[in-house]
């Protein structure tokens, strides 16, 4: 696959979204940290200068090695990156008077040139930063300029170099898009040839080429990312996948059964694996969040061990990491803190003497969803919402017993087929019922009850580095909340959250 477009992190909240943009315009691209990029950038045709949260003034900012870069390909440079080209070449960055944060407009456009072509006059840009260009480097030439900010865009003569002061990658940048397409494909010449059939095409290639006629073992979830690389690899070296589906007792209501039933018709070879008296005993007693999430991955390994080892001659282990994970697991200025384990970056425990191959590494969410409809996976499956590995067990505050299992199955249940009976499902991208650890009093009948409080969540986001909770109709929140109550043993209360990320969590562990 070609590499097209390195991105340079200097620890941007908007790099990912850079990278998202980018993919949007069918150009493949990658995300480095500015101190940590590849040596061999010949098969790169561009490369893109993220913004950051420092200042070029400051002691401790950012300092990255352009020297294989600037004016030997052509580069973009967004908010921090175009402060940087200033600030150490000739030109000058100073305070702002004012924070400038938020919606402007171009009140500038330099005439004729391929950056700015079909961007109108006036058009909305997002500024983000506290400090300003007061003079151009060496060779600058003005581009555009804003109401307030008069060195919005420019570019170096003799070089493709372009640097803007606002983020184009945001939704409220109105033409930011266009101005990527721009620089991407008119300045730099970069083909637009990443697409669902060329990525398929391509990876059944590479991992024919690097497996070969080895076996491989994949950990089945019955969620998009494990689905969509099993049926990769399936197509790819076709009877030497095996696939294992753990049930670890925390799954939602009926769905060990649902899901292989699924998977089977899909023709892959699947061996569904109860393990649920192993998991809960593993669990009994433990309240801690992140202590649950490792009694789980630790039990976890050791039924999928026990069960590749009754394979023969297995080398490989799949996994269907994507690329969020590989991006969250790598930090700019060494290990970021810990919000939460990821299940499936960062090895294996030495006992597991096999080799890892990710189909999906390079992938964001959305993007794998366009790929499993290009293998022709079954729609309602690549259209499932999100479900946390560690299953029910982050959803039931504190510690975890068979009867809070049974309960929160139960809600479960109600809440997500009643969003797919009134039409909503699709309009959520993650949607479960948590259980408090925390009873209420209630009234039913004539009887005093003092029972369980359920809380529902539902949110929209496209990859779930952001999440806004969802308005759901009040008459459908009513109705779930009355079937709930009357058809679940242990609850009398139902609550709705919302909170948005951040500050909150999606899940509540």
């Amino acid at each position: 696959m070609q590499h097209n477009v390195l991105i340079l992190d200097f620890g941007s909240q908007y790099t990912q979204l850079i990278a998202r943009r980018v993919r949007e315009l069918n150009i493949f691209c990658e995300i480095f940290p500015f101190n940590h990029f590849p040596d061999d950038l010949s098969s790169y045709k561009a490369v893109i200068l993220s913004g950051s949260p420092y200042s070029v003034r400051a002691e401790d900012a950012p300092h990255p090695d352009l020297s294989q870069i600037r004016g030997k390909m052509p580069l973009l440079a967004v908010c921090y990156g175009a402060q940087y080209l200033a600030h150490f070449n000739g030109g000058e960055v100073a305070p702002s008077n004012i924070r400038e944060y938020g919606r402007a407009n171009l009140s500038f456009i330099k005439d004729d040139e391929a950056f700015f072509e079909e961007v109108a006059l006036n058009s909305q840009v997002w500024m983000s930063h506290s400090d300003t260009i007061k003079q151009l480097p060496t060779n600058g030439v003005l581009l555009a300029s804003t109401k307030d900010v008069t060195n919005a865009a420019y570019r170096i003569e003799g070089e493709k170099t372009y640097a803007i002061q606002f983020h184009p990658e945001v939704y409220h940048s109105t033409d930011g898009k266009q101005i990527l397409e721009n620089f991407l494909v008119k300045i730099a010449e970069v083909p637009q040839n990443f697409t669902p059939n060329a990525f398929v095409e391509d990876c059944v290639k590479d991992l024919q080429d690097k497996v070969g006629n080895d076996k491989v073992v994949l950990g089945l979830s019955g969620g998009v990312d494990s689905t969509v690389a099993a049926v990769l690899l399936h197509k790819a070296i076709g009877k030497n996948l095996y696939c294992i589906f753990v049930n670890n007792g925390l799954l939602r209501k009926n769905e060990f059964e649902n899901v292989l039933h699924q998977y089977k018709d899909m023709g892959l070879n699947v061996k569904g694996v109860d393990a649920s008296e192993r998991f809960l005993s593993a669990l009994d007693g433990i309240e801690e969040p992140e202590a649950k999430r490792k009694a789980i991955g630790r039990v976890f390994i050791e039924v999928f061990d026990d069960e590749a080892h009754r394979i023969e001659n297995v080398k490989w282990l799949a996994q269907g990491t994507i690329y969020p994970d590989v991006i969250e697991s790598v930090s700019v200025k060494g290990p970021s803190a810990t919000i939460k384990s990821h299940h499936n970056v960062g090895g294996l425990p030495d006992f597991m003497k096999l080799q890892i191959v990710e189909p999906l590494r390079m992938l964001f969410k959305d993007e794998v969803r366009r790929v499993g409809k290009t293998l022709g996976i079954d729609p309602e499956l690549l259209g499932r919402h999100p479900f946390p590995g560690p299953g029910l067990s982050i959803r039931i505050l504190g510690a975890i017993t068979p009867e809070k299992v049974r309960i929160l199955q139960e809600v479960d249940a109600v809440f997500i087929n009643g969003l797919k009976e009134h039409g909503l499902y699709d309009k959520v991208w993650q949607a479960g019922a948590i259980l408090l650890p925390v009873n209420s009093v209630g009234v039913m009948g004539d009887e005093r009850t003092y029972e369980k409080v359920v809380a529902l969540r539902a949110v929209e986001s496209t990859d779930g580095m952001t999440a806004d909770w969802v308005h759901l109709p009040y008459d459908f929140l009513m109705k779930i909340s009355n079937e709930i109550i009357n058809k679940v043993k242990g609850v009398n209360r139902v609550v709705y959250d919302i909170s948005s990320k951040p500050p909150a969590t999606i899940e509540w562990e």
